[in-house]
């Protein structure tokens, strides 16, 4: 009796079993994804052929940059202010450019607003496709459609703002209430009355937020665009690497940093006042 006591019973023994599988079993899901990691960072190190001592003469390489470009030449200050209102002026026109888009397209792509389930369809692939190309790519583009300048610059942003806005601003749309889109199309209201009396005031505070957003990224794009020609501040960042003139490239490196920065802080503030 005495031995049969102390034995656990078999529904005990178990359901400790099942406690015991239940405590190993993340430690055994976490230790499989830290081993896949190691192994694709190690397959991954060696597909590439990384070169540890080019990295270490870097170092020199980078010191000996350093004491050349500094200290920055700021007699080039003055005149690059001007370049660096471009650049916002670009970022500005690109994302109200995208902001209009977007509008639009989110309108026709989201689900409780579209004509037909392969419209939205469509649309929401277009803004995947739009969002997945970096705005280097678009600006390259359209440098070869229509020449150097400004206006390649405010396209490649408008068109690479659409597919991160058209998507923010579709699934806006098809959060809003449904109670007021059905009672302005039971008075008759036509669709842009139902787009633009019931579901634009519903999804103003996120589309106000979100465009906010894109302006303070497409100010950090519109800063590296220039590098090839779609104007802005980044051409003379080209500029003065290409002739070799590195206290010149910091001063510019410096204005982009100090444009950047405050539109930073404009577009923090605009954001928690929305908010």
């Amino acid at each position: 009796m005495t031995g049969t006591a102390s034995t656990p019973p078999a529904d005990g023994r178990h359901a400790a079993v099942l406690r015991g599988y239940a405590r190993l079993g993340p430690r055994l899901v976490t230790y499989g994804i830290l081993a896949v990691i190691v192994v694709l960072l190690g397959y991954s190190l060696a597909q590439l052929g990384l070169d540890f001592q080019r990295m270490a003469r870097g170092v020199s390489q980078i010191t000996a940059f350093v004491d050349r470009a500094f200290p920055p030449d700021m007699e080039t200050l003055p005149r690059l202010w001007s370049p660096a209102i471009a650049t916002v002026q670009i970022a500005l026109l690109g994302t109200l450019l995208g902001i209009g888009l977007s509008l639009v397209l989110g309108a026709l792509a989201a689900s409780n607003l579209t004509p037909h389930w392969t419209v939205g369809f469509l649309l929401k692939t277009f803004f995947a496709l739009t969002r997945a190309i970096p705005a280097l790519i678009w600006a390259l583009l359209f440098i070869a459609a229509v020449g150097l300048g400004a206006l390649p610059g405010i396209l490649a942003l408008g068109v690479n703002s659409i597919g991160m806005l058209g998507k923010i601003f579709a699934e806006a749309f098809e959060e809003v209430d449904p109670g007021v889109i059905e009672a302005i199309r039971a008075t008759g209201g036509n669709p842009v009355q139902v787009v633009l009396q019931g579901v634009i005031p519903q999804a103003m505070p996120t589309l106000v937020s979100w465009s906010i957003f894109r302006l303070d990224i497409n100010i950090r794009y519109s800063s590296i665009l220039g590098i090839v020609g779609a104007g802005g501040i980044g051409w003379e960042l080209q500029r003065a690497s290409r002739m070799g003139d590195y206290p010149s490239a910091i001063t510019v490196t410096l204005v982009i940093f100090l444009t950047v920065y405050l539109i930073e802080l404009i577009t923090d503030q605009l954001r928690r006042r929305v908010q």
